[in-house]
C-alpha cells in the first residue's frame, strides 16, 4: 500500500468529469481503493479523498467521518463510495470547508442538510444511505471533485468566503519590544 500524491490547485487534472467504474474484479482497482485509503488517512485532519485528487477519472470517493477532529455520533465509518447518485436531499446550510487540493485556504459553503445516496462499494454491491450534517457535507464535497468542481467554485464571494487556512501549533513570536 502506498500514499499516493495530491494534486494540487490550479492542476488542470482537478478540473474534468470522472467515468463510472465497471470492473469491480480488477485486482489495480482493489490495490488502487488500498492506497487511496493509505493517502485518506496520511492527509492532515483528512475525511475523505476523491479520487481525481490524484489524477484517477474515475466516480470514487473514500470518507470517514469518524476521524474529525470532533466526530458527530451518527456517521457511517469508512465508506468507499463508487458511482454515486444522491437520490435526494433537504435543508441547505453553510459551513466552513478546507480541501486537500487547496491546503492553504478554507471557505462558506452552502450545502445540502441531509442527502440520501445510491453508490456501489468495492465489491460493486449497491447501497442507499442516508447521511446528514456533517457527512453530508463531507459527501458533496467529495462528489463535487468527481464532476470536476472545487469549493471555490461554490462560494458566494471570494473577499467575504474564502479565508486564509490558520496553521495549528505554531505560535508566531513576538517582536522584541524596544
Amino acid at each position: 500500500m502506498a500514499v499516493l500524491d495530491i494534486l494540487i490547485y490550479p492542476d488542470e487534472r482537478l478540473r474534468g468529469i470522472c467515468e463510472e467504474v465497471v470492473d469491480f474484479a480488477d485486482s489495480q482497482l482493489q490495490q488502487y481503493i488500498d492506497d487511496l485509503i493509505d493517502t485518506m488517512h496520511a492527509g492532515p485532519a483528512c475525511v475523505g479523498v476523491a479520487a481525481p485528487q490524484t489524477g484517477n477519472k474515475i466516480r470514487m470517493v473514500l470518507m470517514d467521518c469518524s476521524l474529525a477532529r470532533k466526530p458527530q455520533e451518527n456517521n457511517h465509518g469508512q465508506l468507499v463510495v463508487i458511482n454515486p447518485v444522491i437520490l435526494n436531499w433537504s435543508g441547505m446550510e453553510v459551513a466552513r470547508e478546507g480541501c486537500l487540493s487547496l491546503p492553504d485556504y478554507t471557505g462558506n459553503v452552502m450545502r445540502a442538510v441531509d442527502v440520501t445516496v445510491q453508490f456501489q462499494d468495492r465489491h460493486g454491491k449497491e447501497h442507499a444511505l442516508s447521511m446528514t450534517d456533517f457527512e453530508a457535507r463531507v459527501l458533496q464535497h467529495e462528489m463535487d471533485h468527481l464532476d470536476g468542481k472545487l469549493f471555490t467554485d461554490r462560494i458566494v464571494s471570494r473577499k467575504a468566503d474564502l479565508f486564509r487556512r490558520k496553521v495549528r501549533g505554531v505560535k508566531k513570536k513576538k517582536p522584541p519590544q524596544q
